[in-house]
């Protein structure tokens, strides 16, 4: 399904990355994954995908940083002759009221979760563009569709990469590249295990389906949005939540 793409998935050591970088390593994709710090994960994710023959990569990077992206990108095209499919999933939370709220957290959560899919995909775009062909998946969420309390930062960056999700799904169409997002709901990952079983029970009564999704249905997902089955799909926000979006 992935045989022979190179593909490239910021915060892909850990949660949905992880779950995404492997999955598209079995269907045959040579994966380079980003991190932010903790190598350790890195590497065992490294030693999940290479289990498929595949080349795997794992490169640290803040994708806050336009010098770092620029930096991680020239070393990715250095050990693959091109990228097909990029996958903006790197994301923080640093919740609270917006009484509360301080400048420093809301702009590091933006900086991270939308000015890093901005970094990645402005060094990313004369390669697509040359190609013309293509696959960019945004990593959103059911926050950036109905907003949250107690998450202003975290709900306007994912709401922000829908509007850059539409933008370059025009903007690249006609060059064979097609740019989608996925806005996932609650999710079993390092993420969402820190919340207290309070709110776990709260959210689960909310979800029709009545459990929170696995990062693996996630990858399922992704995995479709970078084939070629899924050419005449772009610009488009693909809720996976069990329902609690409606």
């Amino acid at each position: 399904m992935l045989e022979g793409k190179y593909a490239v998935i910021t915060g892909g050591s850990r949660g949905i990355g992880r779950a995404m970088a492997i999955e598209f390593a079995r269907l045959g994709a040579n994966v380079a994954i980003l991190y932010s710090s903790n190598r350790e994960a890195a590497e065992k994710t490294l030693d999940e995908m290479k289990v498929y023959g595949v080349y795997a990569y794992a490169f640290p990077c803040n994708v806050a940083s336009f010098e770092e992206t620029k930096n991680v990108v020239e070393e990715i095209l250095k050990v693959f002759p091109t990228v097909d499919i990029l996958v903006n999933n790197a994301g923080i939370t640093k919740d609270g009221i917006m009484l509360t709220m301080t400048e420093e957290n809301f702009d590091m959560v933006v900086d991270t979760n939308l000015k890093g899919a901005f970094n990645m995909t402005k060094h990313l775009y004369p390669t697509l563009m040359k190609r013309k062909s293509g696959r960019i998946i945004n990593m959103t969420s059911v926050a950036g569709v109905m907003g949250n309390a107690g998450q202003a930062n975290y709900a306007s960056a994912k709401a922000g990469m829908i509007g850059l999700t539409k933008s370059i799904a025009k903007e690249l169409g006609k060059r064979g590249v097609t740019c989608n997002a996925i806005a996932p709901g609650f999710i079993e990952t390092e993420m969402t295990a820190v919340l207290s079983e309070k709110i776990k029970e709260a959210a689960v009564k909310s979800i029709p389906v009545n459990r929170m999704g696995r990062a693996e249905e996630i990858a399922k997902l992704a995995s479709f949005l970078a084939s070629e089955d899924a050419a005449y799909i772009t610009g488009q926000v693909i809720q996976i939540d069990g329902g609690l979006c409606m």
